[in-house]
């Protein structure tokens, strides 16, 4: 590739009725790196499996695309619709003497591999029809095979993984189309990656391998290569396979947490590259740094208290705005009732107090039920028991005090802390009650936080409740 020609990468993810969080990481990698360098970053359904290629799994990868905001150039690509174009260049291929036709049965593979496993041989097909001249072909059916170098090495030069040095003679002349007219996946992503002008393939590295066999294709075809970065897989926190015993697989199951999709993006660019020792950074400073070189070769791992700590640090420093708009569309995303536009008011007016210790939607909105909820508030059962006769009384008299006091933190300070003296009490005993009467809970944001954001009208009216509760 020149370094004149513009960067273009893709993901390519099979159907399967989610995103999965590996998918999404890979997709973030290919995003960032074109960003980063003005390039394009193109989106390819590999739906050839019919049976599960649906309508809905597709939608999913979509979804999971639009979540991240990981905006791709141009339309989807669908695989599936490309099958003339991949049977064209196996045809190509066929006419060139770099693949040739092969009748060997299913059966007679079969009885080779058998045969071989019994006298310890290798199980490498090697097909007989390789050098059988074209007047000695049966009129029978047919696959299409690559015409392998038998000897010598494939390298693949990885941008992560090192030259990574595969002996031919431990591949086989794979299959490009099969009997059907089907082409294989194999030769379907070289071709489409040529076609759509890829430069750099940058995935999983389980699909290390794989990339020994596309060389050959693309040396066969006479295609520059693109340039090649093989990433480590997600490994769970017991250092194994991610799968479903380790929690959400799904990226969406982490929108449905109310993990806010910077936050996301923020960690996964941490899963398997590092620039320095920032953990934390916004997507700006991730389009800034992202580069290759940056990326381990070990399994990342994934770290649901990193997590946390990530959303949290991203939760701070959101617009309150963003924030109220980021938990409308999670209430909609899990089913939840719309908050109402007074609703949305009142809690962009307490986000200050609501948002700094955070580590997702949900806690916002837990904190935040002072201000959604309406008079009479419901109480839980230790908000009801710190209303004792005792508590009620002062708080009668609190709210006396409170009628004509000005409307500010310092004042109000002042007046809760000579009520409290005048009791004999600290004000952490009268806290109790108040937060109590303010949200129905003994757990809330500050009483000073709480009156300030319900306002005198608000607050007086819930102390009043209080007071006058007969319990």
């Amino acid at each position: 590739m020149s370094q004149e020609a513009q960067i273009v990468t893709r993901i390519a993810p099979s159907p399967t009725g989610m995103m999965h969080i590996g998918t999404a990481r890979t997709g973030l990698f290919n995003w960032l790196f074109a960003r980063r360098h003005g390039g394009k970053f193109l989106l390819r359904i590999e739906d050839t499996d019919r049976d599960r290629s649906t309508a809905q799994a597709t939608q999913a990868i979509l979804d999971g695309m639009a979540w991240l905001a990981l905006d791709h150039d141009g339309e989807a690509v669908s695989q599936f619709e490309r099958a003339p174009r991949h049977r064209e260049v196996a045809e190509q291929m066929l006419a060139d003497g770099t693949a040739y036709k092969c009748f060997s049965t299913q059966d007679e593979i079969a009885a080779f591999r058998d045969a071989a496993r019994a006298n310890g041989d290798s199980t490498l097909f090697l097909s007989p029809w390789r050098d059988t001249p074209v007047a000695d072909h049966p009129d029978a059916p047919y696959v299409i095979r690559l015409r392998a170098p038998r000897d010598g090495t494939t390298v693949i030069a990885d941008q992560v993984q090192g030259d990574v040095t595969i002996q031919n003679a431990t591949l086989d002349d794979m299959i490009l189309l099969r009997s059907d007219g089907t082409p294989t996946y194999m030769h379907a992503v070289v071709v489409d990656d040529h076609d759509m002008g890829i430069t750099h393939v940058i995935r999983g590295d389980d699909h290390l391998n794989n990339a020994a066999r596309q060389i050959q294709i693309y040396n066969a075809m006479g295609w520059p290569q693109p340039v090649w970065a093989h990433i480590p897989l997600i490994h769970g926190e017991d250092g194994k396979k991610l799968s479903k015993r380790h929690g959400a697989t799904g990226v969406m199951e982490y929108a449905e947490m109310g993990i806010p999709a910077a936050a996301m993006r923020n960690y996964l660019a941490r899963l398997g590259w590092s620039h320095g020792d920032d953990e934390l950074f916004t997507d700006a400073q991730a389009r800034d740094w992202f580069d290759l070189e940056g990326i381990g070769k070990s399994p990342a791992r994934l770290d649901m208290k990193k997590l946390a700590n990530v959303t949290g640090w991203h939760i701070a420093r959101t617009d309150d705005a963003d924030l109220v708009s980021q938990i409308t569309d999670f209430l909609a995303l899990t089913d939840q009732p719309a908050l109402s536009q007074t609703q949305q008011k009142g809690l962009e007016a307490a986000m200050y107090c609501l948002k700094e210790r955070a580590k997702n939607l949900p806690d916002i909105l837990d904190k935040a039920r002072f201000v959604l909820e309406n008079r009479p508030l419901t109480l839980d059962e230790k908000a009801v028991t710190s209303l004792d006769p005792v508590s009620r009384g002062i708080l009668f008299e609190l709210t006396a005090q409170l009628q004509n006091a000005s409307w500010s933190r310092d004042t109000l300070e002042g007046v809760l802390n000579t009520t409290a003296d005048s009791h004999g009490l600290k004000f952490g005993k009268l806290a109790g009650p108040l937060r109590a009467a303010l949200s129905g809970r003994t757990v809330s944001p500050s009483v000073f936080d709480m009156m300030l954001v319900l306002g005198r009208t608000e607050t007086l009216a819930r102390l009043t409740d209080a007071a006058s509760l007969d319990t």
